[in-house]
């Protein structure tokens, strides 16, 4: 169950914080990104004190991570700007 939540439930929730702090896809994106990495290798360290993982295993895993943030990010801004209608224009 750890692993579940950890590279999916916590990347997802990482991706909807930065989209309802920043409201810009860029800088939301980015902040997901960074901060879904950082939170994988605090939960490694944390969650392994024995130190059998080290920051090679949150190297090899934290593309699945920010993955999950991105697209969450992505899938937010699509669904908080709304579809647009295409204006039409009176010859």
């Amino acid at each position: 169950m750890e692993p579940l939540a950890v590279l999916v439930v916590m990347p997802v929730l990482v991706g909807v914080a930065a989209e309802l702090v920043f409201r810009d896809t860029t800088r939301a994106s980015l902040a997901a990104a960074l901060g879904s990495s950082l939170l994988v290798y605090a939960c490694l360290a944390t969650l392994d004190p024995g130190g059998t993982w080290n920051w090679l295993a949150t190297f090899l895993v934290s593309p699945l991570a920010i993955a999950f943030s991105l697209a969450t990010v992505l899938t937010c801004f699509g669904y908080l700007e709304g579809r647009r209608r295409p204006r039409r224009r009176l010859v």
